[in-house]
């Protein structure tokens, strides 16, 4: 896993200390679940708010996986490349774009985990159709 450039020790300890062993998770989906950072609605009655994140879980796991993911925004060409696209080709916040690719980074450590894989950064990109 360190061989992701951008991704410190130190960000990578984090998350495995505070996770726990990434293979034991079926879906990158559950590791955001873990951390409380999936989606949640908070409604009441006919009251209906906003889809906002849960963060009912754990606080420090959040902050390594968004500290880790703008490392590698900063970093890493594959993630630099699908933040730009976010926000000039597709007109998404930034922010939201962010909480995407940590979606994005979650699915590939525990897949990475769960195939003991290294990194492959031609896996990170989109399957571009050629229908157009």
């Amino acid at each position: 896993m360190l061989a992701i450039k951008g991704i410190s020790e130190i960000a990578l300890a984090g998350i495995l200390g505070e996770a726990g062993d990434l293979s034991g998770f079926a879906h990158g989906n559950s590791l955001l679940r873990h951390a409380g950072l999936h989606l949640a609605e908070a409604s009441s009655g006919k009251w209906k708010g906003q889809i906002v994140l849960s963060k009912r879980g754990r606080s420090r796991l959040r902050r390594f996986l968004y500290l880790a993911t703008m490392s590698l925004v900063m970093n890493n060409p594959d993630f630099k490349e699908l933040h730009s696209n976010n926000v000039n080709v597709k007109k998404m916040k930034k922010m939201k774009s962010i909480m995407k690719l940590i979606n994005k980074f979650a699915r590939i450590l525990v897949g990475m985990a769960r195939k003991n894989e290294s990194y492959r950064s031609d896996k990170v990109q989109p399957l571009i159709s050629i229908a157009a």
